[in-house]
């Protein structure tokens, strides 16, 4: 059984920008990480939270990432703006694409975010609840490092390419948050897995010839099984058309791994597009979504997309969030305590 320790938010927030700022990264490229990964693990998904920033530390320390990169904004055409990460971390980047972003959208209806030499940007659907928090509907994409191989292939050739979509609710919360990546499960769960010397269920990764395994490592060094088949395959290329093609970043099958410390700076990419609801829906927005959701919820054991980690998140902002303590000491060997 795994040995847990409940920290609040703020204090995984704070061991986390301790631990960034302590391997190198400036404190401004530290923040929004930090702030993402205490909302990763309120959200549930602790395979992205605080386990990765080892991870993120080691790479800021071998020259994967550029902690003291400064990411610039331009702004092309009216509806169209441009990040470029410089090798650093990702979420700097976007932080700074949404200030100009979200009153772009709302200013035209619709304005797109292109998020260039990037890095692994964690859980897309942290970003889009933003845009949805603004009150628009936002969609996001972002590629990764080949690891899915084509449709009767068994070289990868595209990422696990995560793609989210966020929909404003009344509350000021998403009603609809819908994160997938396009492989059956998460890279990162395969790599935990790994980590921890356990086996993995058949259908989550292939061997190099194309065969399912339940072998980690085997999985790691073969590719990700796409979801349903075919269409998980579709889903990755048309992310990386939009991630990688469309914001200038670099293809999957170019990137360096987000895991190691081999291969240099990834450079992959995201792109957002935020849509004011009000702008094409001549104000019946709201209400479709509510009786969308309305009629998910009013089935007995229907659920909405989001609804685990709106649940979640509620738990970990009252009671806190069970942290591994392995996970922890890790952390705390960076940090001197």
């Amino acid at each position: 059984m795994v040995e847990t320790r409940t920290l609040s938010l703020a204090e995984i927030e704070e061991i986390a920008l301790r631990a960034l700022v302590t391997a190198g990264t400036a404190e401004e490229n530290a923040r929004p990480l930090a702030r993402a990964t205490a909302e990763t693990e309120a959200d549930g998904v602790a395979s992205h939270g605080l386990a990765y920033i080892p991870i993120y530390c080691e790479h800021v320390q071998c020259g994967k990432v550029d902690g003291q990169a400064r990411p610039a904004l331009d702004h092309p055409r009216p509806g169209a703006l441009v990040a470029d990460a410089a090798t650093g971390f990702a979420h700097p980047a976007i932080e700074m694409g949404f200030e100009a972003l979200i009153p772009l959208a709302r200013e035209q209806g619709i304005a797109a975010l292109a998020v260039r030499n990037s890095y692994n940007c964690g859980v897309l659907g942290i970003h889009t609840r933003r845009l949805a928090e603004a009150g628009l509907v936002g969609l996001g994409f972002t590629n990764a490092p080949a690891s899915i191989a084509p449709s009767g292939g068994s070289k990868p050739v595209v990422g696990t390419n995560p793609f989210s979509v966020a929909v404003p609710g009344p509350d000021g919360t998403p009603a609809i948050l819908i994160d997938q990546s396009a492989s059956t499960i998460a890279k990162s769960e395969v790599m935990k897995h790994a980590r921890e010397g356990r086996p993995i269920p058949v259908g989550w990764a292939l061997d190099a010839e194309g065969n399912p395994t339940t072998d980690p490592e085997v999985g790691l060094r073969g590719s990700m099984a796409p979801s349903g088949g075919y269409k998980g395959v579709g889903v990755a290329l048309l992310v990386e058309v939009m991630a990688a093609a469309l914001s200038g970043a670099t293809l999957g099958i170019h990137a360096s791994p987000f895991s190691g410390t081999k291969g240099g700076p990834p450079r992959t990419g995201q792109f957002f597009i935020a849509i004011d609801p009000e702008a094409t829906s001549g104000g019946a927005f709201a209400e479709r979504i509510g009786d969308l959701v309305a009629a998910i919820r009013g089935q007995e054991g229907a659920h909405l997309p989001g609804d685990g980690r709106r649940a979640a998140r509620a738990g970990a902002e009252r009671e806190g969030v069970p942290v591994s303590v392995a996970t922890l000491e890790r952390i705390a060997a960076i940090t001197g305590g």
